[in-house]
């Protein structure tokens, strides 16, 4: 019997591993209207992102108790939203058209009016996801290996960027192998930072939940280990509001669900 000690390498690199030892209990589930993006959350409600419309809805029962809509034709594809403070920042390209373009959006959480602005214009991919931690912005920007192809960069130029609270850019940081085959074709629809300086990530379907560290040294993020989760990719939120629980914000686009889980 022969061995071939070097593809058994490459395998190990190439597939996550499952965190068996953690389990997913969900909580609550609500089935909305509409639900394609992504979910937001705060401490007493929870912000439906579609590609250019907002719902806002009550944690207990899921009411919706404020709506708002581009009327202007200028947002095509909201991805995922944080809420710092009384704002919604909520991340919009122009995907998947190219050149690609980016901007963050910025809403009041109270009316949900849009108040604001900022534009990353022409930028080596699509941001997906944006979270503010330690005094920085962490934003993701998403590069695929499908049609949506944009200059020759596939899902391997998929980028995290660390900016200053102003937006100048002070690192950047590449994905591990493992997890870019993980996204493929698509790449990472949804992140934020943990308070245990952690960064968790999503894909675009897959029930799993990708875990990442900064690296000691060298330019990309470092695998720790991979979550099964109830929902489906696409982008989620962390209730911060929970104190000493993962609490976890996630969608399934097929039914239209919002899905309240725990991890053990």
């Amino acid at each position: 019997m022969r061995f071939y000690p070097v593809l058994g390498i490459l395998i190990c690199l190439t597939v996550p591993l499952i965190g068996r030892a953690q389990k997913t209990t969900e909580i609550q589930r609500f089935q909305l209207k509409q639900v394609q993006q992504g979910v937001a959350v705060d401490q007493t409600h929870f912000y439906v992102i579609n590609n250019h419309s907002l719902t806002k809805h009550t944690k207990t029962d899921g009411k919706q108790v404020a709506a708002w809509e581009d009327t202007t034709g200028l947002l095509k594809h909201m991805n995922s939203g944080v809420v710092i403070g009384q704002k919604l920042y909520c991340t919009h390209s122009n995907y998947p058209d190219v050149p690609m373009a980016s901007s963050i959006e910025i809403f009041d959480t109270r009316t949900l009016k849009h108040i604001g602005n900022h534009s990353f214009g022409l930028f080596p991919g699509s941001v997906t996801w944006a979270d503010f931690h330690a005094g920085h912005w962490w934003v993701a920007f998403a590069n695929y290996s499908n049609k949506a192809m944009a200059e020759g960069r596939d899902n391997r130029w998929t980028t995290l960027v660390k900016f200053t609270e102003s937006w100048q850019q002070v690192e950047a940081w590449a994905f591990p192998a493992n997890v870019l085959q993980a996204f493929a074709p698509y790449s990472t629809s949804g992140g934020t930072c943990g308070k245990d300086g952690l960064i968790y990530c999503t894909g675009h379907d897959k029930p799993e939940l990708y875990v990442l560290k900064l690296p000691e040294r060298g330019h990309t993020l470092q695998y720790v280990k991979t979550i099964p989760t109830l929902s489906e990719g696409q982008a989620f939120a962390i209730d911060r509001s929970v104190k000493n629980k993962l609490v976890l914000y996630g969608i399934t686009r097929n039914d239209n669900y919002v899905i309240v889980s725990v991890i053990d």
